[in-house]
């Protein structure tokens, strides 16, 4: 009886886990003009969600909970294994990326403050975005450099608007 409790819980979080995994992966809706400034935010948000998610799954009741199914020899413990493992991906992957993209945040006040000869910061920029493309096991998909190309551009096209309407 109180394996079978306990096993209810364990669907119920594994019903809530599925649902911020998919929701993780939902296509972005973002203004067509952000810059990359919002890229970092993204994922340092996400890093922030999947870290406390990890926390409490690792929590000393959550583990608890788990272990005595394990000597109960519950069939619930294999999609809970799986879904551990997805979190810790999603963890890893929101904290790689952060790191990556963090060496991107000094060409972001230039690039959104600078004038439109802003020439000087885009060799810089251009080859942190390809070491982090080369390097990042995460991060060096299309849909991510795609993502990142346009927001750099629209920071530029900003950055130029700004110019005109000022100058």
């Amino acid at each position: 009886e109180v394996t079978e409790k306990l096993e209810e819980v364990v669907m119920i979080w594994t019903k809530q886990i599925r649902q911020v995994l998919v929701e993780s992966e939902q296509i972005r809706r973002e203004a067509g003009d952000v810059g990359p400034a919002a890229e970092l935010e993204h994922w340092k948000s996400r890093m922030s969600s999947f870290n406390s998610l990890l926390d409490e799954i690792r929590s000393s009741r959550v583990k608890k909970i788990i272990s005595i199914l394990q000597a109960a020899r519950s069939k619930t413990l294999q999609q809970w294994k799986k879904l551990d493992s997805s979190i810790t991906i999603a963890a890893n992957e929101a904290k790689d990326n952060v790191r990556y993209l963090y060496t991107l945040d000094k060409f972001f006040g230039p690039l959104a403050h600078a004038s439109p000869v802003m020439m000087e910061h885009i060799p810089s920029l251009m080859n942190t975005v390809c070491m982090i493309y080369c390097t990042s096991p995460y991060y060096n998909t299309s849909e991510h450099m795609t993502s990142l190309f346009l927001k750099i551009t629209n920071q530029m096209i900003n950055t130029c608007k700004t110019y005109l309407c000022e100058g």
